[in-house]
């Protein structure tokens, strides 16, 4: 069986004495979220209905442009290639999926856009999973006057 703990007058007196304040606490979360609203936010860019060209040509518009305003993670939406799968239509091409596969190439063999980013990986499934990827950039701060 438990022991049942008695409050001590002194533990009350402290208690009410500081949810008396509460309203003078400020919320972490919401002062942080405040602060660095602009880094918090990813800039998301959605490939859909591009050409590979030009694909590839906004891509390096988006990441260089979201780079020199300092934002530390991108999402970029490149579509999974899921109608490549229709193999009952001769007319379909099964290639459809190119994005996906050639623009993480695209930008590991660019040496502009490679040398300004830290990492790339398959975006979160929230974010598109297997039809995303997300790219982590490198601090431009040496690079700012």
């Amino acid at each position: 069986m438990k022991k049942k703990y008695s409050v001590s007058l002194k533990d009350k007196k402290d208690w009410k004495s500081f949810t008396s304040q509460i309203g003078n606490i400020s919320n972490k979360d919401e002062d942080f979220m405040g602060e660095n609203q602009h880094l918090n936010r990813v800039p998301k860019l959605d490939l859909h209905g591009y050409s590979l060209d030009d694909a590839n040509k906004e891509v390096g518009r988006f990441i260089t442009e979201s780079f020199n305003k300092n934002y530390k993670k991108l999402l970029i939406v490149t579509g999974k290639g899921s109608r490549s799968k229709s193999y009952d239509n001769p007319y379909i091409s099964e290639n459809l999926g190119v994005l996906k596969n050639s623009v993480p190439e695209y930008i590991k063999n660019d040496e502009n856009l490679n040398s300004i980013i830290k990492k790339i990986e398959q975006a979160d499934h929230k974010d598109g999973g297997g039809g995303a990827i997300t790219l982590f950039l490198k601090s431009n701060k040496k690079f700012t006057k």
